[in-house]
């Protein structure tokens, strides 16, 4: 499955066109947030108390909501017209610039 197909699949579950957009973009950035949280929350433990060895059960959840972070950030996309595809290039032209230039490291968006 490629992002462009992903993204029509997942906007089967998404909201409309219809729907508030200030509401719509509240619910996908906060849902967003929320996953993120989650994916942080089933980490802790196996960091905090195994050393960082993940059970394969633990990797089942974190795949699960994983795939809730990529659900919200693909409906954010397409509600503000942009592609899952094109989202995932322009992040992997960042990476290689910032690679090229050894600026990897660090922090701040632009460096």
């Amino acid at each position: 499955m490629d992002f462009d197909e992903y993204q029509k699949l997942a906007a089967r579950t998404g909201y409309g066109p219809d729907t508030d957009k200030n509401f719509v973009l509240m619910i996908y950035a906060m849902g967003l947030g929320g996953e993120a949280g989650e994916v942080l929350e089933k980490l802790k433990k196996p960091l905090r108390d195994r050393g960082g060895n993940i059970e394969p059960e633990e990797k089942e959840q974190l795949k699960k909501e994983m795939g809730d972070v990529l659900w919200y950030v693909s409906e954010l996309s397409r509600f503000l017209g942009m592609s899952l595809s094109d989202v995932a290039q322009t992040n992997i032209d960042k990476l290689a610039s910032r690679l090229k230039r050894g600026a990897l490291a660090g922090s701040g968006d632009n460096r």
